[in-house]
């Protein structure tokens, strides 16, 4: 009574510390712990910094000025003749810099800082979505491969349960020994194609371990119903929403606003300066400057110039490179749609397939019971039947893979 009270515990606590994860929360956690994605935080927060470095310029410039010298020999003209005299000096003195107007060159240069934050967020978002992307396609695939070993396992008892029959039916004289060693080689076949599925399991519980930074066991509980989805993505909402689009966008207006800033070089600033200054060498004084000064650059070697048309080109290089992600997204977006649509149809077809397949196999089994059939026939249905079940799993599998990859493209980071 005692070993089956601890017996019953023992299966009790297992179901209730069973490990159990959902989609959503294998997409949070590979999210919050991927390496990746933290480099992208760091770039956004980087990207902040930018704009405070670039504001900085419109900001009063303050610095001080020390010096001291222990020996400095000075010349003095008495009566006509130049005579030196040895003596220490220091000097102190202080300047404000402000900066009134420079055409708008800093302030061009601030809003494409600001523009460049964006843009980390937006590569963020398609990093995150690009990781949601990858963990949905081994998730789904450890429950694909969990569900074909199930149908292999399936197809290799009933490989082995007709191989004994043929087995009894020799002995019995009515079947020759080349049934019994045709049903054995398929079970044989049925076993290796087990072990097939089985490590390709393995490797997706393993991949998607990496991917979460949790170790997941074999006995995992997941959502199995996630093989049957629908899609919600149209090619419209993936061309307004998709982030990688907007990097695009969001880089041809930075370079617009560099543009903008560079060119604005040509007309130079408008500055305040004011300065401070205490000298005590032979002689002690202070002295003063407050003013306004315009600098305007007349020749720089061309370089101003080159900014500019190198400005100017980078423009249109992201505008060409923005116009051929366009196009590559709607042929892609496209093309999946196109392929959602004939899985479908060939979902609808596995299952017509499967079920008469079934019966087609227990009808051709029951034959063969009653020597009405051979046993090629009755590999034959067998056969047929286990592609149809497979092949019923892998068109699921594609069709979900094609809606998981148009919510990539769309900028989707969870269901």
């Amino acid at each position: 009574m005692l070993k089956l009270s601890l017996l019953f515990l023992v299966l009790l606590s297992s179901q209730l510390y069973s490990q159990k994860l959902s989609l959503k929360d294998a997409i949070s956690k590979a999210i919050n712990t991927h390496p990746d994605i933290k480099s992208f935080i760091l770039q956004v927060n980087s990207s902040r910094s930018g704009v405070d470095i670039a504001r900085a310029d419109y900001l009063p410039q303050v610095s001080l000025q020390l010096e001291y010298d222990p020996t400095r020999t000075y010349v003095l003209p008495v009566n006509g003749i130049f005579n030196t005299k040895d003596s220490d000096a220091y000097f102190i003195g202080a300047t404000l810099y402000q900066k009134i107007w420079d055409f708008s060159k800093t302030s061009s240069n601030i809003d494409a800082q600001k523009e460049n934050i964006e843009i980390a967020k937006l590569s963020l978002s398609d990093a995150k979505a690009y990781l949601a992307y990858k963990v949905k396609l081994q998730y789904e695939l450890i429950i694909l491969q969990r569900a074909a070993m199930k149908v292999r396992q399936k197809d290799l008892e009933a490989k082995n349960e007709l191989y004994k029959q043929a087995e009894a039916l020799v002995r019995q004289g009515m079947k020759t020994s080349a049934d019994a060693t045709r049903f054995l080689s398929s079970f044989y076949i049925a076993k290796d194609n087990l072990a097939i599925a089985k490590a390709s399991f393995d490797k997706a519980i393993n991949t998607l371990s990496i991917y979460i930074n949790e170790k997941l066991d074999s006995e995992v509980e997941l959502e199995s119903n996630n093989l049957d989805q629908s899609n919600n993505v149209d090619k419209q909402t993936i061309l307004s929403s998709s982030p990688s689009l907007r990097v695009f966008k969001k880089s041809i207006r930075k370079s617009d606003l560099e543009y903008m800033s560079v060119k604005a070089s040509h007309y130079g600033s408008l500055d305040l300066i004011a300065s401070y200054t205490h000298q005590n060498t032979l002689n002690k004084y202070d002295s003063s400057i407050v003013g306004i000064s315009l600098n305007i650059p007349l020749y720089s070697g061309g370089r101003t110039s080159a900014l500019v048309e190198q400005a100017k080109i980078n423009k249109q290089n992201l505008q060409a490179q923005y116009n051929s992600k366009l196009l590559m997204l709607k042929e892609e977006a496209e093309s999946l749609l196109i392929d959602i649509q004939r899985y479908r149809e060939t979902i609808i077809s596995k299952n017509a397939q499967l079920e008469a397949a079934a019966q087609t196999s227990m009808l051709i089994e029951a034959r063969y019971k009653e020597g009405l059939a051979t046993y090629i026939e009755v590999l034959d249905a067998s056969s047929l039947k286990l592609d149809a079940e497979l092949g019923l799993l892998s068109a699921k599998y594609e069709r979900n893979s094609a809606i998981y990859r148009l919510e990539y493209l769309e900028g989707k980071e969870n269901e």
